[in-house]
């Protein structure tokens, strides 16, 4: 195994810390003493395009960053990546998420396989599957179509397909519907499968080793549903989980228990983590609702930015260049989170998804070779779409204590075109978009407040400071290409940052212990009194008023 290159010893780390310690950020001298600002620090990536003219970018930074990259050697750990080498380390594992989108005509040999053709293997069995389902030739126990499509899964088997569904709506198949079901708590279940039709549901269990507690008791739960919803209706259950159930999953023999046909289990590899696996089987949902060709076209999005990370040059190198940006607010001027805030209902779910692919994948406290980490890592992903998250936090990114770097993202054409006489309202839904960004970068001083008549003793309270970093991210329209850049930015922006830090950022060890703690809990939750006994006291008290209040 070989060290990661320790950033905070390089001399491009001294010199980032030389530059920002002498850094007021002041937009407004930025752009008046360059005119050209905007167009110097904006860049295109496939079809998005990227205006970090209000970022704390300058050349100096820029220079001194790309510095970085190089001397952490962030090029050569993305070569590692994209040709198969085992940098999951902890796993001794491979890591090939852009292997899933890679076209059919390319080979890649890893561990002794074609894994592209392995992939397209996979695809070519979904989309057969999908073009049954979406033409009817499918159908359930009754002879009716399956129409409704359940998702069951947790993590990245859950917050990929519905963020994509939810983002992709325009593309879905009229007569199609997909609910997803995630959580153990059983209003889950209950509140999903409410006013579904037995006869017309399909349920996706998606669990790689067909194994996970929260997956598992979902599917069992779906499956108990649907036998009681048949049998309310006189109608037999004979064969009815082989008609209306499938799986995501390798593990053939515990698919064949729950009464799923192998043939209808479709699989995945070791080498694509749950977070990045949306362009695998784990998206089979969205295969079905948006058709095979939406879904290829929705991987070709992807496979547009691996290009983009691999072949840019660096100074124009978009997910190099954000994602070292973030590493220059985390580590150099303390941001602690970072919001991420679509103006697109149809990216409602896009902060969240972000979430378990950032923290997850950065939230880690020692580097690959097992050292403790030598710099803060990770940031605290979060957001909302606008202009809703405008009348709910906003005030705490113009006027807060705290710097919140943002990324906006927005796109130039609507899909409901509306008007109200003269009026076009994504006219006026992306004058909020625009408007966010300056306000945040130019603010308003007490000059210009008092010049408006305020009040003396209320013009401090009216002053915007300003001067806070955003990156606008545009595109013409939200396709399934543009949604899988989208996807494959972030991906590789997290990718930078876990490189310049010296981290795994392909496990998730963290979710473990929780996970078998809740496990071994069961006996002292049921009513075992040694167990109980064995507990601290407040996990024991905490179980107490459980089993008291327990009906």
């Amino acid at each position: 195994m070989t060290a990661p290159v320790d950033a905070t010893r390089t001399a491009s780390w001294r010199k980032l810390e030389t530059l920002s310690a002498d850094f007021t950020p002041d937009f407004r001298a930025a752009f008046d003493n360059d005119p050209g600002r905007a167009e110097k620090f904006s860049y295109t990536a496939g079809d998005l395009f990227i205006d970090l003219s209000k970022s704390y970018l300058t050349e100096d930074f820029l220079d001194a960053l790309l510095a970085l990259a190089a001397e952490v050697k962030v090029g050569e750990r993305g070569a590692a990546m994209f040709t198969g080498e085992h940098i999951n380390v902890s796993e001794d594992r491979a890591v090939l998420h852009t292997a899933l989108r890679r076209p059919k005509s390319d080979v890649l040999t890893v561990d002794g396989q074609d894994v592209v053709a392995d992939v397209h293997e996979v695809l070519e069995r979904i989309y057969a599957f999908a073009r049954k389902i979406r033409s009817g030739e499918w159908t359930g126990v009754t002879g009716k179509p399956l129409t409704t499509i359940v998702n069951i899964g947790i993590g990245g088997s859950d917050l990929g397909p519905v963020m994509a569904y939810e983002a992709l709506k325009p593309y879905v198949s009229e007569g199609i519907e997909c609910r997803f079901i995630s959580n153990i708590d059983p209003t889950d279940v209950g509140e999903t499968l409410r006013g579904v039709d037995p006869e017309t549901s399909l349920f996706i269990v998606a669990s790689k080793t067909f194994t996970t507690l929260e997956t598992l008791t979902n599917a069992k739960a779906c499956r108990s549903w649907l036998f009681s919803a048949l049998e309310e209706r006189g109608i037999s259950v004979d064969g009815a989980v082989a008609k209306h159930f499938i799986a995501v999953s390798t593990n053939v023999e515990k698919v064949a228990e729950f009464g799923i046909d192998p043939d209808n289990a479709f699989g995945f590899w070791n080498w694509v983590g749950g977070r990045y696996s949306v362009g695998s089987a784990v998206g089979t949902s969205l295969a079905i609702a948006i058709g095979p060709e939406g879904f290829e076209e929705f991987l070709a999005g992807f496979n547009v930015m691996d290009k983009h990370f691999v072949e840019a040059p660096a100074d124009h190198n978009v997910p190099l260049i954000m994602g070292l940006l973030n590493v220059l607010y985390r580590n150099f001027f303390g941001a602690a989170t970072h919001a991420v805030l679509p103006y697109s209902q149809y990216l409602h779910r896009f902060p969240a998804y972000l979430q378990q692919l950032t923290m997850e994948s950065n939230g880690k406290r020692v580097r690959w070779d097992g050292t403790e980490v030598t710099s803060d890592t990770g940031e605290v992903f979060w957001g909302e779409p606008g202009t809703n998250g405008q009348h709910a936090f906003y005030q705490l990114i113009h006027q807060g204590t705290q710097l919140i770097p943002a990324d906006f993202i927005a796109f130039a054409n609507p899909t409901f075109a509306l008007n109200d006489g003269e009026s076009d309202q994504h006219e006026l839904f992306l004058g909020n978009f625009f408007a966010q960004t300056k306000a945040l970068a130019f603010g308003k001083t007490a000059e210009e407040v008092r010049a408006e008549g305020t009040p003396e003793a209320i013009v401090s309270a009216r002053v915007f400071p300003g001067n806070k970093p955003t990156a606008s991210i545009m595109a013409p329209n939200l396709t399934p290409s543009v949604l899988g850049q989208l996807i494959a930015l972030y991906e590789h922006i997290t990718f930078v940052e876990g490189v310049v830090w010296g981290i795994n950022s392909f496990d998730q060890w963290g979710v473990e212990l929780g996970k078998q703690m809740a496990r071994e809990l069961g006996p002292a939750i049921g009513g075992d009194s040694e167990a109980l006994a064995a507990q601290d006291p407040s996990t024991a008290s905490l179980i107490g008023y459980y089993r008291k209040n327990r009906k």
